[in-house]
């Protein structure tokens, strides 16, 4: 876990990091806007500021600096971020793992239910 996410301007809640260049990021567009909806969801994108929307809840991370400083291996990756550090995180896209994780049921129901990152 990154001890000091505070000084990279990550806030508290929940956060994704996505690429466009990425089939598992592309499957999980529609869960990313819901979850910014329903779940405050910031989402930092790797490749293209306007992935996977053109929205206030997504951040230009081209530069790979809150990438970088998060210690990221695949994407996407989903974190919880609490008091300013990392307080759990998931790789690729497993429905069931994602609803428990968010505490949000109803996640991609039209998605298949697992894609590696």
């Amino acid at each position: 876990m990154v001890a000091d996410i505070g000084s990279a301007g990550i806030g508290d809640g929940l956060v994704a990091v996505v690429k466009a260049e990425c089939p598992a990021c592309d499957l999980v567009r529609p869960v990313l806007a819901d979850l910014a909806s329903r779940a405050g969801l910031v989402v930092y994108t790797q490749d293209d500021p306007a992935f996977p929307a053109v929205a206030d809840w997504v951040v230009d991370d081209t530069d790979l600096a809150v990438s970088w400083h998060l210690d990221l291996e695949a994407v996407p990756t989903l974190l919880r971020i609490a008091d300013g550090s990392e307080a759990g995180r998931l790789e690729g896209w497993d429905r069931d793992r994602w609803e428990a994780f968010t505490g949000v049921e109803d996640l991609g129901p039209d998605l298949p239910p697992f894609k590696p990152g």
